[in-house]
């Protein structure tokens, strides 16, 4: 039975993709794979959009998107054309599983949680994510716990992310991605062994980078990929190495502790890029004042707001916005054809193809069909999966092309999937899986009944039945 023992650790992989760590990588991850299976594991849905943030907040706080109200790291932050916010910890305004663990007397320790700088009072000890701007920020809560992992030799000078991992130096992406998983681990033993907790959560950002940066390198489905190529091992040596770290992490976990370890989506092959701007300009939903001779950012260019219908936004997926009488400053968009001028939109993104005019599978959704309320200043009108998310949204304009295979922010080989993955193994969890119909929301309760506490009657996902059992997931 749950009671004053209970300990849970979290060890998060970001994009860490489900079909790498339990099948093609899975015999040379032994400690993944063991506690796999001994332990409940699956694929579990992330959020829509399925990226780091808003995930990991949606996952930590069992809300969605919509009810969290930010959609990604940059948010429109008013109904102006220009505006806008990023979405650091600022941002969250709903309850977080520590919240709830620490009103019940829990202490947690965080460790590289997204969204979590700058740092906020907590019942433990906390260290931000890969939005600290750098080691000279507060990145600790309490704030001296700063100085005493500057006196870590394995640790300082600590790093939240790889530096530039759109870089074209690979050499320098895998060298630094390895440096800073190793630091991130040495810290989590540390504070792991020599501070008291409860509940303890990592988040490792380098499986993440590792596909970005490395997926041409081994996909044989990548149009740039080459047999024998000098990187073709980096993606399976990373998982390896981050296997091995987690390894020396569980051989300090307490004995008894429940041991999670999930992603908050997946990765896949980046077929291309869909200049959203541009085939809206083309289309004439978007009137610029002059076309750029440069490929230029929509920011950083004139538009004719007074005769624009839309406009979009690039990124691993799309965000469409309609310019709306009465809402934006310069609508044009009647209230009572705003249904149609989507429902118009999404039928022509949809039937948007290859360059060869081949289907690709978009699809356009709409935000009152994902959420069950849409908070923020201005939410997107429509949400654009390019190719199921196979293809990348590109905002730029000026190239006067609509399909392309560069990225307009650097060299990126991958792109999200909606499915990461999920093993929980513990005390009384008998091995069963792999198990269907998880979700990201579920997670923050399954922890709560893992404590033996009671779900909010808020959150929007259940505890997991194979975990707690039914009768305890029931609310």
């Amino acid at each position: 039975m749950p009671g004053d023992s209970t300990k849970v650790v979290v060890i998060g992989l970001d994009c860490a993709e489900p079909t790498l760590a339990f099948d093609r990588f899975a015999h040379r991850l032994p400690n993944i794979t063991r506690l796999r299976e001994s332990g409940v594991w699956g694929k579990l849905r992330s959020c829509d959009p399925p990226i780091t943030v808003p995930a990991w907040m949606s996952m930590m706080s069992s809300k969605d998107p919509g009810t969290l109200g930010y959609y990604g790291f940059r948010n429109r932050a008013d109904r102006s054309y220009d505006k806008m916010t990023t979405a650091t910890s600022l941002a969250v305004r709903e309850p977080l599983l520590w919240d709830y663990l620490g009103a019940a007397g829990k202490r947690s320790i965080l460790i590289g949680v997204p969204q979590t700088y700058p740092p906020r009072p907590i019942n433990g000890l906390m260290v931000t994510d890969f939005l600290t701007p750098s080691i000279q920020s507060n990145y600790t809560f309490p704030a001296e716990l700063k100085d005493e992992i500057a006196m870590l030799p394995a640790v300082h000078p600590y790093e939240f992310d790889v530096s530039d991992f759109r870089t074209p130096d690979k050499g320098k992406i895998r060298d630094g991605l390895v440096r800073m998983t190793d630091k991130r681990f040495a810290l989590a033993r540390h504070l792991m062994t020599t501070k008291p907790w409860d509940y303890f959560m990592m988040v490792e950002m380098g499986t993440d980078r590792v596909h970005h940066a490395f997926w041409q390198y081994m996909d044989p489905r990548h149009h740039r990929y080459e047999p024998g190529n000098p990187f073709e091992s980096v993606i399976e040596d990373y998982y390896v190495h981050v296997d091995r770290k987690i390894g020396e992490l569980l051989a300090v976990v307490p004995e008894g502790a429940h041991v999670i370890v999930v992603s908050d989506h997946g990765g896949q092959c980046m077929e291309g890029g869909i200049a959203i701007n541009e085939w809206l300009i083309q289309k004439g939903y978007l009137v610029l004042e002059e076309t750029p001779k440069v490929p230029s950012r929509l920011e950083g260019v004139k538009v004719n707001w007074s005769k624009t219908t839309a406009w979009g936004s690039g990124g691993y997926y799309g965000r469409l916005f309609l310019n709306v009488k009465g809402r934006e400053p310069f609508g044009v968009i009647a209230p009572a054809s705003y249904e149609a001028t989507r429902d118009k939109l999404i039928a022509e993104l949809e039937a948007l193809g290859d360059p060869d005019g081949r289907p690709i599978g978009t699809r356009v959704l709409k935000p009152e069909d994902l959420y069950r309320e849409t908070r923020g200043a201005a939410p997107p009108d429509l949400f654009v999966y390019f190719g199921d998310l196979r293809w990348r949204s590109v905002g730029t304009v000026g190239t006067g092309e609509i399909h392309t295979f560069e990225n307009d922010t650097g060299p990126d080989d991958a792109n999200h999937a909606p499915e990461g993955m999920i093993i929980v193994n513990g005390p009384g969890i008998t091995p069963n899986g792999p198990v269907a119909g998880m979700q990201l929301m579920d997670v923050t309760p399954t922890i709560l009944r893992l404590f033996g506490l009671e779900v909010p009657a808020d959150l929007q996902g259940h505890a997991i039945d194979a975990v707690v059992g039914s009768e305890a997931s029931a609310r």
